[in-house]
């Protein structure tokens, strides 16, 4: 089993996701679950209803990392997603677009 490409802080490693990620969470889970073959009007919906957010944020970070051959338990899903909302987010969005190893520009 592998590890996620980036650590839960380490969401600045794509820019854009990681402000669409702080700035509107909604739009940015709505592609993630996209990306997995799921609604992305749906998901994005979910966000505004209690516990149902909760439970998605669960359901497809489960998910991305079944198909990306991740560690982890639900346990550990659901503490990310309560605790570090959008820092999870970013790092589950990178993770599908395969920004794992990018780094940003630097002076």
């Amino acid at each position: 089993m592998a590890d996620w490409s980036n650590g839960i802080c380490g969401c600045f490693g794509d820019c854009t996701t990681c402000l669409l990620s702080f700035i509107c969470p909604c739009i940015q889970f709505g592609r993630n679950a996209e990306a997995l073959g799921e609604s992305c009007l749906l998901y994005a919906l979910s966000q505004f209803v209690p516990l149902l957010n909760l439970y998605c944020r669960v359901t497809i970070r489960g998910k991305i990392r079944e198909q990306k051959g991740i560690d982890g338990s639900c346990f550990n899903d659901l503490l990310c997603s309560w605790c570090c909302y959008e820092c999870s987010l970013a790092q589950e969005g990178q993770e599908l677009k395969g920004a794992g190893n990018q780094t940003m520009a630097r002076e």
